[in-house]
């Protein structure tokens, strides 16, 4: 018996990486799984290919489990809708997505271009959209449905030469709680992964100095996308029915909940501030508890278990 027997699971980007690691696992535990991946370059580029999605649905399939290839584009209204489409025709049903598909388009940002911009935000931010969009009322009318998002550590805490991906994380935190926030009547579950692993997407980080290198080794030698997987499959079985509107990070064999934005500390003013109180008072009472410019690397500065 699995955790996830008798689900159908919509698996996006699963070709390669985590979203591989999640649809296979995600079959070892019992669900009939939709292996989407458009099969195209890690910068969005080239052609659709349905060749890579086919691999792994029939690796599936071999090992005794159920699968579907699909190779339609997340950043496609009508893609997603013909995910979803696909998993009610072959399976009869959908029960969960989990949506780790994405691109990178590295750059600073003073170079960055309008493309880069655009391409980053609309696979990921508008990706995350349309597939919970083309998923979202089939759960609410059954009153069972849950969705893992993947943000970032680059938006929750930052990296430089990122700012199309961070950007584009960080609108999928807040995403990701609206829909708990709407979907808890309706038993429509909602919460979002920030994974350390090795892929593709990481391998393409360009390497400026040794303390990076340091950083993108560690990553590579002890940080698999099979490590992440886990806690996606965990987060839409039904043991984990209570848990929505969450954070996580996942890096080797730890898993971290995160914290979300609340107030720190708060100042008042009978009458009101003006730009020199502010300056002479407010601000220097609030600067021990400002967040200093770290990156991810120096928030995670230990080796991964």
């Amino acid at each position: 018996m699995g955790l996830l027997d008798g689900k159908v699971v919509l698996v996006t980007g699963a070709a390669r990486g985590i979203g591989k690691a999640c649809a296979e696992l995600a079959a070892r535990e019992g669900a009939r799984v939709v292996v989407n991946d458009l099969g195209g370059a890690l910068d969005g580029g080239d052609e659709a290919a349905a060749g890579p999605a086919d691999a792994v649905a029939q690796e599936i399939k071999n090992a005794g489990g159920e699968a579907v290839a699909n190779s339609e584009s997340v950043a496609s209204a009508k893609g997603a809708a013909a995910m979803v489409e696909q998993a009610m025709d072959t399976f009869g049903g959908l029960n969960a997505v989990i949506n780790p598909a994405g691109i990178l388009r590295d750059t600073m940002f003073h170079k960055m271009s309008e493309a880069d911009w655009a391409a980053v935000i609309d696979v990921h931010l508008n990706g995350s959209f349309h597939v919970a969009r083309a998923a979202i009322e089939h759960f609410r009318n059954q009153e069972d449905g849950s969705l893992v998002f993947f943000t970032s550590t680059s938006g929750l805490i930052g990296n430089l030469g990122q700012a199309n991906y961070a950007a584009a994380k960080m609108g999928i935190a807040g995403l990701s709680r609206i829909i708990a926030l709407e979907g808890a009547r309706k038993n429509v579950r909602s919460n979002a992964i920030a994974p350390f692993a090795w892929t593709r997407m990481i391998e393409a980080i360009p390497i400026k100095d040794e303390a990076g290198r340091k950083r993108v080794e560690r990553m590579k030698n002890f940080m698999r996308a099979d490590q992440v997987a886990p806690l996606a499959v965990a987060l839409v079985a039904p043991g984990a029915a209570d848990i929505s509107g969450q954070l996580f990070a996942a890096r080797g064999n730890e898993i971290f909940l995160m914290s979300q934005p609340r107030p720190v500390r708060a100042m008042a003013k009978v009458g009101g501030w003006t730009p020199e109180t502010l300056i002479n008072h407010a601000l220097p009472a609030m600067r021990p508890d400002m967040v200093d410019l770290e990156v991810s690397a120096d928030v995670f500065s230990w080796d991964p278990v």
